[in-house]
């Protein structure tokens, strides 16, 4: 085995140890279903669902249905926690509405930039690999019931709780968090149908402010929904925090902003505007660009 091949399979066991280690932990105070607490049914559904989209992707080399498979996990999840667990509080209700508006949205923001462009580059080295395709599909539904973990606990709690002072802090924070995403996602795509700007990178609008806008939103956004579920978090739930916390891990030292940053440098490196726009402007946190 090639040593690229054991690295992506100690992963996959890894990431499956962590999500069971969450559904665990989780399901503390969840409402049962078929014997087993809501909470957990739900990470066994984010895995399950990745490994069998997983499969005709590997078989027809593509991943164009990575994002979206995402996104589609996200809104199943949360329409069958809800469901399941009886819905009859303003707080889930909130929730659940949060995460299906922004995973409609990014969802279909990022399927059609992938059908646009004909492909994602970040699986160009890894699609031919069994395991390292497999770790992708793994890690995303790590990804997911991570992010969603503050969400579930509300969703599948056997506490109910109405809306308070966390609830309506969560949401403007969440608020702010989408409106800034969403606005800079549209900056890039109308900047990059422009034919005058092939070949060039954006540093307008937002990306004047940050060179990763978009993923600023993303982590604060995320950071709104943990204040929301705050008040319902007992024992070990309190993992559930792990949230906005992963996001920001993963967009700032893994997936994200690394990748970016390393593509961007391959492309226009050297050259003194993007020198200067990357010495001048914030990587994440929006500040006022030098002058």
């Amino acid at each position: 085995m090639k040593k690229e091949d054991r690295s992506a399979l100690i992963t996959v066991l890894i990431t499956v140890l962590l999500g069971a280690g969450l559904a665990w932990a989780g399901s503390q105070g969840s409402v049962r279903f078929a014997g087993m607490p809501l909470f957990a049914w739900c990470v066994v559904l984010a895995f399950l669902i990745q490994w069998l989209v997983f499969i005709p992707a590997y078989l027809k080399q593509s991943e164009k249905f990575f994002d979206i498979t995402g996104s589609l996990t996200y809104i199943t999840l949360v329409l069958l926690a809800g469901f399941l667990s009886g819905l009859t509080d303003a707080r889930s209700y909130l929730v659940m509405l949060l995460v299906l508006v922004w995973a409609g949205r990014l969802g279909l923001f990022l399927f059609t930039r992938v059908h646009r462009a004909g492909k994602d580059v970040r699986f160009d080295e890894i699609k031919s690999s069994f395991l390292r395709f497999l770790q992708t599909w793994t890690l995303q539904a790590l990804w997911i019931v991570f992010t969603l973990a503050a969400t579930l606990v509300v969703l599948t709690s056997a506490t109910r709780l109405a809306l308070d002072v966390y609830a309506y802090i969560g949401l403007a924070v969440w608020a702010f968090g989408f409106a800034f995403e969403t606005i800079a996602d549209a900056q890039k795509s109308a900047f990059r149908k422009d034919p005058k700007n092939k070949g060039k990178f954006i540093h307008s609008g937002l990306w004047a402010w940050s060179r990763h806008p978009n993923y600023f939103g993303e982590i604060t956004l995320w950071v709104g929904m943990a204040l929301i579920a705050l008040p319902l978090l007992r024992g070990w739930q309190w993992v559930a925090l792990i949230s906005p916390i992963f996001v920001f891990f993963l967009l700032t030292r893994v997936s994200g902003i690394p990748l970016l940053e390393k593509s961007a440098d391959a492309r226009w490196g050297g050259q003194t505007d993007y020198e200067d726009y990357k010495s001048k402007t914030s990587i994440l946190f929006p500040l006022p660009p030098e002058k």
